[in-house]
């Protein structure tokens, strides 16, 4: 086989594709140990596939440097995404968010234009397929086998994706198999667009259910504000989820590895500063507290604040004293959420670290440790925040790693 591509997801399918309509008559193969391709791809963005942005920057990625990665997306950018899938066959629309969905809200029509275009470029698609050995002969070909047999190969493209779901097959192995031929990793791997875990005793977790717009942020110990981010949030009877919680929990996680004294603040009126809500407070005069922060939030969640800040709700403005007033600006602009964990790779969206992009020539995706061995996607350490950037970041990679091999 001439090309043999190792994980048959977005990243590997696009790098098939691209192999292929490179150079018509190579004989490729794509390896994939599921039972079915794709199963990233048919749960992401709730089963409708959120194939990318309407707008990718570098900026809305972590990990390599962000030089590095405009450059591999300014090779494949979202605009060319959007054109492929529309010669595919798939036409996408944008939602208010920025992202881009198929028009039949399914992630079955990405996966199936994917795999038929592999199908018509004469790309072999074998499942069941699970390698457990990558080596390299001493005449610069690849052995690729597994319980099913071997393969041997001069180009090979890995694309196994990360940590992430790991039921669905990423489950890290791919990372082993670098290893073995001279790769390393980043110092830290760990769950990204992760929902969060609160303490136990936290009492807006008795909110469960209940979604509204927030503001979040990481303070380090000394209360220094590291990093924010603003959407929607969703209580659940664990702690916090909803693609705020998701897009900030990577950068909480990272700080809280340096420092263990890391905080996450809330604000519940996103947009609004500390100082203005109390400027807010002291000028109701005889008006109800608590019918003004039912205006601005849920109601359960404005009756929370309310007792946890000792307020009586029928309480209005000018009943209250300076301490009460204080303690309800700092609960409802900077409420600390005692985070004490995550949900882990089962759930994360995405994994943060990963091979380290100093170790791949970026023009080509080719290793510069081992030639002949290509690497993109999730197996890189690139993770995208919340919205298609990390699908997207599959679609270039694939794209630049198919082209070269």
């Amino acid at each position: 086989m001439e090309l043999t591509i190792i994980g048959g997801g977005a990243a590997g399918l696009m790098a098939a594709i691209w192999a292929a309509r490179t150079n018509p008559d190579r004989r490729i193969v794509v390896l994939d140990g599921a039972a079915r391709l794709g199963a990233k791809i048919l749960i992401a963005g709730g089963g409708r596939c959120n194939v990318t942005h309407y707008q990718v920057t570098a900026d809305d990625f972590c990990g390599g440097s962000r030089n590095a990665i405009k450059k591999l997306l300014a090779r494949f950018p979202a605009e060319a995404t959007v054109e492929l899938f529309a010669e595919l066959g798939v036409r996408l629309k944008r939602e208010e968010t920025g992202k881009l969905f198929p028009t039949t809200n399914r992630a079955q029509t990405v996966l199936d234009a994917l795999i038929n275009e592999a199908r018509r470029l004469n790309v072999s698609i074998l499942t069941k397929r699970r390698v457990t050995r990558l080596a390299k002969n001493e005449d610069g070909t690849f052995s690729i086998s597994g319980e099913w047999g071997e393969i041997v190969s001069p180009h090979v493209i890995l694309a196994t994706g990360g940590k992430s779901v790991p039921k669905t097959g990423s489950d890290g192995f791919g990372w082993e198999l670098a290893k073995r031929l001279g790769h390393t990793l980043t110092p830290r791997i760990f769950p990204a667009l992760v929902p969060l875990v609160a303490a136990d005793d936290w009492r807006p977790k008795e909110l469960s259910g209940v979604s509204l717009p927030a503001e979040l942020s990481v303070h380090s110990g000394s209360g220094k504000r590291l990093r924010s981010v603003t959407g929607d949030l969703l209580f659940t009877h664990r702690g916090l989820s909803g693609p705020a919680v998701l897009d900030i929990s990577r950068h909480f996680l990272d700080a809280l590895q340096d420092d263990p004294q890391t905080q996450l603040r809330a604000n519940w009126l996103p947009g609004e500063k500390s100082e203005e809500f109390d400027a807010e407070l002291q000028a109701l005069g005889p008006a109800s507290i608590r019918k003004l922060l039912r205006e601005k939030l849920p109601a359960r969640l404005a009756d929370l604040l309310l007792e946890l800040a000792e307020i009586d709700p029928e309480r209005t403005g000018d009943q209250l004293d300076r301490a009460a007033r204080q303690r309800l600006v700092r609960m409802t602009t900077a409420m600390e959420t005692p985070i004490v964990g995550n949900r882990g790779f089962a759930v994360a969206e995405a994994t943060a670290g990963g091979i380290p992009l100093d170790q791949i020539q970026l023009k080509t995706m080719e290793s510069r440790v081992c030639p002949g061995l290509f690497l993109c996607g999730e197996i890189c350490d690139v993770d995208g925040r919340i919205g298609g950037f990390n699908f997207q970041w599959a679609w270039s990679s694939g794209h630049v790693a198919g082209v070269s091999a």
